[in-house]
């Protein structure tokens, strides 16, 4: 197996985040600081090290669907008395979320402990859409629909929403493909819209439904599959 491969499986960070690593002087391999991102490793045999600390596999990897209510932090790092979307899941084990809703969103997050599936279902270049409930003071109209497939600048860019559809009154629908942070919000405002509510209700192929706040449930091997077919040859069912 490749050192960057061993890392990102193993959540040290992302694959980019990896290579700066090897490149700073930060990971070591028996003892000997590693030559390349690209480095063959024995996982079985060799010892990894990063900034003085041994890295290992996990022994089996877990993929769940949960329901993330107002509230909760999607963060593995706590800020005094925080609540974390993972104490969801509390007993299973070191886990963390692909991805991230904010505090004040609700909704389907996924919950793994596979850092390569994190990064293949978070990574842009998948084009894995997501899918927003937003509810607004206001009626919307048809140009404020008109106003948020026009888009906005963040972060200097100019972003779109696959599509906006109004729901009922005061309630819409919006796709994204790469999601910015608080790029919902963002339209929503740009919109002249006041948002009440916020919910992520699809992933790709896995919708919310009907699953109460809090509650949650592992991933088949199928619906895993289809978020990262690339993963697919290192499929195997683990149950927590």
């Amino acid at each position: 197996m490749r050192l960057i491969k061993f890392l990102s499986k193993a959540n040290i960070s992302s694959r980019r985040e990896v290579e700066k690593l090897i490149s700073f002087h930060h990971v070591k391999v028996n003892g000997r600081l590693a030559s390349s991102p690209f480095q063959e490793i024995d996982p079985s045999r060799d010892r990894i090290f990063v900034r003085g600390k041994q890295v290992k596999m996990p022994s089996s990897f877990a993929y769940f669907l949960v329901h993330k209510p107002v509230g909760y932090i999607c963060s593995n790092k706590r800020m005094g008395t925080q609540r974390l979307a993972v104490d969801l899941l509390q007993g299973r084990g070191r886990l963390f979320t692909v991805g991230r809703l904010d505090k004040d969103t609700s909704g389907l997050i996924l919950i793994t402990n596979d850092g390569d599936f994190a990064e293949a279902v978070s990574h842009p270049r998948n084009g894995i859409h997501k899918e927003y409930l937003v509810k607004t003071e206001e009626e919307i109209t048809a140009d404020h629909l008109k106003r948020l497939t026009e888009g906005t600048i963040i972060d200097r860019t100019l972003v779109k929403p696959i599509s906006a559809k109004k729901m009922r009154r005061g309630t819409l629908k919006i796709v994204l493909g790469e999601g910015k942070k608080h790029e919902v919000r963002e339209l929503v405002r740009h919109a002249g819209l006041t948002l009440t509510a916020l919910s992520r209700i699809r992933i790709g192929s896995l919708h919310l439904g009907k699953m109460p706040p809090g509650d949650y449930r592992p991933l088949s091997i199928a619906e895993r599959e289809e978020l990262a077919p690339s993963l697919a040859d290192n499929s195997e069912d683990i149950s927590l």
